[in-house]
């Protein structure tokens, strides 16, 4: 696809970051919730050190693995069919090129241009650059918002590590006895932080993402609580 000309008025648009940002967050967010509640649900379970450590770098590990795994692999798939409907579309500008250039007319005039203006607009894109006008017009897609599955995948397993390193620092560091209450109490600090940093990066407000992620990292917490507690044996 063509590059537009540069622009004297540069503007920022925090759009250009949603594919590696929802990533990050979605990898930092699933670490820190799924890795502190792994550690609260064993230690109701099994206060012993030992067992929560095992349990916390077991959970780091292979979290981070299926985190990388899973992006690479759904992200992919839409990369796949991105290509696919492209590769459509490039086969249609060959054996019906009136046919496009017309549909092309039709989703100007749709959006509000006049059909004389929405032709003449549709004969000049298509001019100049034909497959990318319709990649972009008729598939809604662009450079940010084509599917980059290395960089998803990279993302996600780097900030899930780095995220779930935390509660496993609290929990090693954590006094005798207050292993729950010192993992649930870092995990919510470092999850509002969390919140308000994505938001933050994606140019949000920062109540309502905070006050989200908090919510559903207490809620993870306090059922794998329980479930510790109702099935485990303390030793």
């Amino acid at each position: 696809m063509a590059h537009p000309a540069a622009s004297a008025h540069q503007e920022v648009h925090y759009i250009n970051r949603s594919g590696w940002l929802r990533a990050a967050v979605l990898g930092a967010n699933d670490g820190i919730v799924s890795v502190s509640a792994l550690i609260v649900g064993v230690a109701a379970a099994d206060p012993s050190p030992s067992a929560v450590l095992v349990a916390g770098i077991a959970g780091l590990a292979a979290g981070a693995m299926s985190m990388a795994a899973g992006e690479y692999v759904s992200v992919s798939s839409q990369s796949d069919t991105e290509a696919a409907d492209i590769a459509r579309e490039k086969q249609a500008l060959i054996d019906t090129p009136a046919e496009e250039e017309a549909e092309l007319a039709a989703i100007y005039q749709s959006r509000g241009l006049t059909a004389a203006t929405a032709a003449l607009v549709a004969r000049e894109m298509t001019e100049r650059d034909a497959l990318g006008a319709h990649v972009r017009e008729e598939l809604g897609l662009s450079e940010v918002h084509t599917a980059n599955p290395m960089q998803a995948a990279l993302a996600s397993g780097l900030t899930f590590s780095v995220a779930a390193v935390l509660p496993v620092i609290a929990a090693v560091l954590a006094p005798e006895g207050q292993i729950i209450p010192t993992v649930v109490g870092s995990t919510l600090v470092a999850l509002a932080a969390l919140g308000a940093l994505g938001a933050k990066a994606g140019g949000a407000p920062l109540l309502r993402p905070t006050l989200r992620v908090l919510f559903w990292g207490a809620a993870a917490m306090a059922i794998t609580a329980g479930v510790g507690r109702l099935f485990g044996v303390s030793v």
